[in-house]
């Protein structure tokens, strides 16, 4: 019988957004590459767990997307289990706070070689598959972050512009292949990374009135989002990046 379910990769899927995003795509139907880092094994085991309750198949793939011999090998681990894959979300990330005069040099090279590096290298690596087939969609998570920022976050502010900036140039060269490249941006999400934000009650009660609805985003609030980039509904959708904040960046 051949297999003609959808399939898709999602890395940094051991938790937070990446987790809610690859659960949330099993739930559409879709065959989950499981990406993160060795020391996730047991976070991703959980949610191999969550996957296969809903009766879709996964594999996990261990890789630094910073690191582009892990990458090549992630992409090559997939093509054997899973033979093709309909689409990527770019979601791995990191944040390391600092203000811009006491910001270590190594600091600024780590958030900026997973979030902008480890995007592209992944896109790098699974665009010939998605060529053979002549389609593909390729969803990066970038933030609203990357357009306005905020203190102490120069280096994640600049890797998260960057991504946005290579998607719109992606998209333009990809277009011809049947290859969509879109961005969505969440904005204040609770997550272990977004905690760093919102442990300070005043800090959270600050950001939640800046919120036109009041209220501090969960992961499940992004799938949707990144659902409809991967879908054949965005089929004439590419180069663009979508908001999804609650109302904090009006645009």
């Amino acid at each position: 019988m051949v297999d003609i379910s959808r399939k898709i990769l999602v890395t940094g899927a051991s938790r937070g957004i990446g987790k809610a995003i690859a659960i949330g795509m099993a739930k559409r139907g879709y065959d989950v590459a499981l990406n993160d880092i060795e020391r996730q094994k047991d976070a991703l085991a959980e949610v191999v767990k969550e996957i296969e309750s809903l009766g879709r198949r996964t594999v996990i793939v261990f890789a630094d997307v910073s690191n582009k011999d892990q990458v090549t090998a992630m992409i090559d681990k997939i093509s054997v289990e899973f033979g093709h894959l309909d689409a990527v979300v770019n979601n791995a990330g990191i944040l390391i706070s600092g203000d811009v005069e006491g910001l270590k040099e190594e600091y600024w090279d780590s958030v900026m070689d997973v979030n902008a590096k480890g995007t592209f290298l992944v896109v790098q690596a699974v665009l010939p598959l998605m060529k053979k087939r002549g389609y593909g969609r390729i969803v990066n998570i970038a933030s609203i972050g990357g357009k306005h920022g905020a203190p102490e976050q120069a280096h994640y502010s600049a890797s998260k512009a960057a991504v946005m900036g290579f998607t719109r140039v992606l998209a333009q060269e990809v277009g011809v292949d049947g290859i969509t490249a879109n961005c969505v941006c969440p904005g204040i999400i609770l997550t272990d990374m977004g905690r760093v934000n919102l442990d300070d009650p005043a800090v959270r009660k600050s950001w939640q009135d800046k919120t036109a609805m009041r209220r501090i985003g969960d992961p499940d609030d992004v799938v949707g989002a990144v659902a409809f980039f991967a879908s054949d509904d965005a089929a004439f959708i590419t180069g663009q990046t979508l908001n999804v904040d609650g109302g904090i960046v009006l645009s």
